[in-house]
C-alpha cells in the first residue's frame, strides 16, 4: 500500500465509524531527537490516526510561537532532513504503522532536490507530504512527482479562500484538504471562531468528497465536541506540544491528552 492508499484508508474507516480522523503534530528532534521519536511512538499507540511529523526550518511562516520554538530547540540540536527521513525509518522499524506524513517548507526541498527528497521520503516510510508555504499556482511540479512516488498530497486552503478557489485546491488534494481554522498563524486557543463551523461547511462543499480536516486553534475537548459532526479530521499540534512541555514528556501524559481528545468525539466509547 502506498501512501494516497494509506491516508485515504484513514478517512474511509474514520467515516465507517461516524467520527473524524484525529491527526496530531510534533516536531522531529524536539525536545531532543530520541524524545522526539519516542513522542510519535506513543500517539500511534494511543490512538492517533495520522501523524505528521514536522521538518524543522529555519523561517516557519505558517507557525505561531510555540511551534516556532519548539523547532528552533530541534534546529539547536543539529536536527536536519537526513534525520527527519532517519527517525521515519526508525519508526517503521518499531512497528508503527500508521500514516505518516512531512510538513515541511519548500526550502528544504529544493536545498535537496525535488526527486531526491521525494524519493528518500517514500523510502524511509513517509506516507503524504504537507507544504504550507505552496501556493496552488506553483504546487504542480511537486504536487505530480510526489504523486507519481505515491506519496499523498495535502494542500492548505484559509477560511478567506473563494468557493470557486477551495474547489481548485481540493481537487489537488490526494490525500486531503488541510483547511485553517483562522486568518492568521498556528497556536492553541481558548475559543475557536464563531464563523468556523460555517467555512467548514462551505469548504467541504466545495471540496467534492474530498476529506476536510481542520487545524490551527484545536486545543480542547469541547472544540473537539464541536467540530466533530462536522470535519473529516481535526489537526492538533500547538496544544499537545504545550501539553508535553507542561508534563516533562511524560509518556503517559501525553498519551492522556489523546484519549481525553477522542473521548470527546460524540459516541466515542469511553
Amino acid at each position: 500500500m502506498n501512501g494516497i492508499d494509506a491516508v485515504r484508508e484513514v478517512f474511509q474507516r474514520a467515516r465507517t465509524s461516524r467520527r473524524p480522523a484525529l491527526i496530531f503534530y510534533w516536531p522531529v528532534g524536539y525536545p531532543d531527537l530520541e524524545t522526539s521519536i519516542r513522542i510519535v511512538a506513543d500517539l500511534a499507540q494511543a490512538g492517533a490516526d495520522l501523524i505528521e511529523l514536522g521538518l524543522p526550518f529555519s523561517d516557519p511562516l505558517a507557525d505561531g510561537p510555540v511551534i516556532q520554538r519548539a523547532t528552533q530547540r530541534a534546529l539547536e540540536n543539529g536536527v536536519r532532513t537526513p534525520h527527519v527521513l532517519e527517525a521515519v525509518a526508525r519508526l517503521r522499524a518499531m512497528g508503527v504503522r500508521l500514516p505518516l506524513s512531512l510538513m515541511t517548507y519548500v526550502n528544504p526541498i529544493m536545498a535537496r532536490g525535488i526527486p531526491r527528497f521525494l524519493e528518500e521520503a517514500a523510502r524511509a516510510g513517509v506516507d503524504g507530504l504537507i507544504v504550507p508555504d505552496l501556493p496552488l499556482e506553483e504546487a504542480e511540479e511537486l504536487r505530480a512527482a510526489a504523486d507519481a512516488i505515491g506519496l499523498a498530497w495535502v494542500p492548505l486552503a484559509a477560511p478567506t479562500t473563494p468557493d470557486e478557489r477551495l474547489a481548485r485546491i481540493a481537487a489537488t488534494a490526494t490525500g486531503f484538504l488541510y483547511l485553517v481554522s483562522v486568518t492568521g498563524i498556528t497556536g492553541a486557543r481558548d475559543r475557536l471562531p464563531a464563523d468556523g463551523i460555517a467555512h467548514l461547511r462551505r469548504a467541504r462543499r466545495a471540496a467534492g468528497g474530498v476529506p476536510v480536516a481542520i487545524g490551527f486553534g484545536i486545543s480542547r475537548p469541547e472544540h473537539v465536541q464541536e467540530l466533530a459532526s462536522e470535519a473529516d479530521g481535526l489537526i492538533i499540534g500547538s496544544a499537545l506540544i504545550q501539553h508535553g512541555e507542561a508534563s516533562g514528556f511524560d509518556e503517559e501524559a501525553l498519551s492522556g491528552f489523546v484519549h481525553v481528545l477522542r473521548e470527546a468525539i460524540p459516541g466515542s466509547p469511553v
